[in-house]
């Protein structure tokens, strides 16, 4: 591959906290609880005083539907945990009434993945007729890698893993980004947040509509019960 926007399994700020970051919040782990607390507090409390922490919700992907034109998310402000109350009032009033979920009109990953071929094709590259169907092939075109590893935790986050925790460092035009992915028994969620404290863009949560109120219940004892 040649290009190197994002790399696995690799360090974190979660590092700082934890010797072993990826087996801190293992079933089998006596402080988990504690553990999970704490990292949520790390990685969330900051942003959100700050005013620089947004919610995405996913949504769209379902029955083993992966096709990027297809995902759909909405993006909210938190600045205190009722925002993230009203979020879910929103999506279980939805669900309600047989309403259309809320929807942003931005793509989060069909139109930056055309643009980046449409953009490699100018630059001389011979790219299969395909290619946009198929994620795998996309590190082999710039940005594609990154594409790549967004699309991969977009359907983690939708479809379930194995791994209860993993790293991922990204490098992108606005700076190093850190993708830290929660898989539990509690609830599955991703934090991405520039890698540098002296970064101005946003930090996100991410998670799909249907793990809305495990991860409230979890962000509600981390702050209650710091």
């Amino acid at each position: 591959m040649p290009y190197t926007e994002a790399k696995e399994h690799v360090p974190g700020r979660l590092n700082t906290i934890f010797n072993e970051p990826y087996q801190a919040f293992d079933n089998d782990v006596p402080e988990r609880q504690l553990h999970l607390k704490i990292a949520l507090r790390a990685l969330l409390e900051q942003p959100m005083q700050q005013q620089r922490l947004i919610l995405r919700v996913i949504h769209g992907w379902e029955n083993g539907n992966d096709d990027p034109v297809d995902l759909r998310h909405s993006d909210h402000d938190v600045t205190a945990l009722d925002d993230v109350h009203e979020v879910f009032r929103r999506y279980h009033q939805a669900i309600e009434r047989i309403e259309p979920f809320p929807e942003d009109d931005d793509s989060l990953i069909a139109q930056p993945r055309d643009d980046a071929i449409a953009h490699a094709r100018r630059q001389g590259a011979a790219l299969d007729d395909d290619i946009a169907q198929r994620p795998a092939q996309w590190p082999t075109f710039e940005r594609g890698l990154y594409l790549y590893t967004l699309f991969k935790m977009y359907h983690r986050l939708t479809y379930g893993e194995d791994e209860s925790y993993r790293s991922t460092r990204c490098s992108t035009a606005e700076g190093e980004f850190e993708i830290h992915e929660f898989h539990l028994e509690e609830g599955e969620f991703a934090v991405v947040t520039p890698a540098e404290s002296g970064q101005d863009q946003p930090t996100l949560l991410i998670l799909h509509e249907g793990e809305l109120e495990p991860v409230l219940q979890l962000w509600e004892t981390a702050w209650h019960n710091a």
